[in-house]
């Protein structure tokens, strides 16, 4: 696909008095995502994305439940999201589609970026982004009534899987390789019914935290947050794992893998206690983490890899999802060392 071409495309639809000067890709280039910073005649600009993986009606159902959030957050998280860019009224968003390129544009407007947090955080850091993201999540839960709704959810997402794997087996592997995905599918499926999550909130959640996303104030305050590839409505919880890499000892990588250890460091569990003070967590969440790093390994690099990661990605995780990372998830994750820290009554409903 001829990206310029799309692009340009997509703004003339938008508002053709406008000449684009200049088209440059910011892309981290590890998602088959693009970003772009787009130029204007005038020196105005803009940052378009652009996606060719998934649904287009996903694609679009998620820009504008995020718009309404972006416009719905009350302060001090107003000006958090980057705003997309409207026509009529509506998220503006393009479908290019030319014999076998089916391609989608949303425009926004530049994120304002202030101070990045080191690359590995200090206790103090940890401490400060533990009461931030509880803060955060305690606002998005406060807009979730106000959003649009979602058609995604856990469940869904996993169906899928299993009907792709009924389907064609051949592109996920061996015979064995298949039935040991078939097997995780049925166990998060089994095992979601335990936790009484029934009880557990709805909200906004982006998932892919990293160092390179968000930016915070000179106080540690968080103060914006781009980047929206794996955004959905669902479970507070599903946030967690990421934040457990951005604490975690090893701090940011370079090169990297989805390894379920640092949902055990003590580094996280101080995050989670700092997030506990001022937004309560229960112990059946704390128990469903497991299973929300099931998902994300089923989900995200499974089902979805070798559509979001560039290739040398996508074969590097899904070859470590057989080999590590599936295979720890029953094995290496203990709730009851975070419940106690916590300090956290089991719920009478724990099946």
């Amino acid at each position: 696909m001829d990206y310029s071409i799309i692009l340009k495309k997509a703004w003339e639809g938008y508002d053709a008095s406008k000449t684009i000067r200049d088209i440059e890709d910011i892309s981290a280039m590890v998602s088959t995502n693009h970003v772009f910073k787009i130029t204007f005649d005038d020196e105005d600009i803009i940052i378009a994305k652009l996606s060719h993986f998934g649904k287009y009606e996903y694609f679009k159902e998620d820009h504008r439940i995020i718009h309404s959030l972006c416009n719905n957050l009350l302060y001090p998280f107003e000006n958090v999201l980057s705003k997309s860019l409207l026509k009529n009224n509506r998220v503006y968003i393009y479908r290019y589609k030319h014999g076998k390129a089916d391609a989608w544009v949303v425009f926004y407007n530049p994120t304002r970026i202030a101070e990045r947090m080191p690359r590995r955080l200090d206790e103090h850091h940890i401490i400060k982004l533990g009461q931030q993201i509880g803060k955060f999540h305690k606002a998005c839960s406060r807009a979730k009534n106000v959003l649009p709704k979602s058609s995604k959810t856990l469940r869904t997402d996993i169906y899928a899987l299993q009907q792709q794997l009924e389907k064609n087996e051949r592109q996920f592997g061996s015979a064995m390789q298949v039935d040991f995905l078939k097997y995780h599918c049925d166990l998060f499926l089994k095992n979601r019914s335990k936790y009484n999550m029934n009880s557990f909130e709805i909200i906004p959640v982006f998932i892919d935290w990293n160092i390179g996303n968000f930016s915070v104030t000179k106080d540690l305050e968080l103060y914006s947050r781009w980047d929206y590839d794996w955004f959905r409505m669902s479970y507070r919880v599903l946030d967690f794992y990421f934040f457990s890499r951005v604490v975690s000892d090893i701090g940011d990588r370079t090169v990297f893998s989805y390894g379920i250890n640092t949902l055990m460091e003590e580094r996280f569990i101080l995050f989670l206690q700092e997030y506990h003070k001022v937004n309560p967590l229960t112990a059946n969440e704390i128990r469903f983490m497991k299973e929300a790093y099931r998902f994300f390994i089923l989900n995200y690099v499974i089902k979805d890899g070798k559509y979001f990661f560039n290739e040398q990605y996508a074969k590097k995780l899904q070859a470590e999802a057989f080999d590590l990372y599936l295979p720890s998830v029953d094995r290496d994750f203990n709730a009851d060392g975070i419940i106690e820290a916590l300090k956290l009554e089991e719920s009478k409903t724990l099946v």
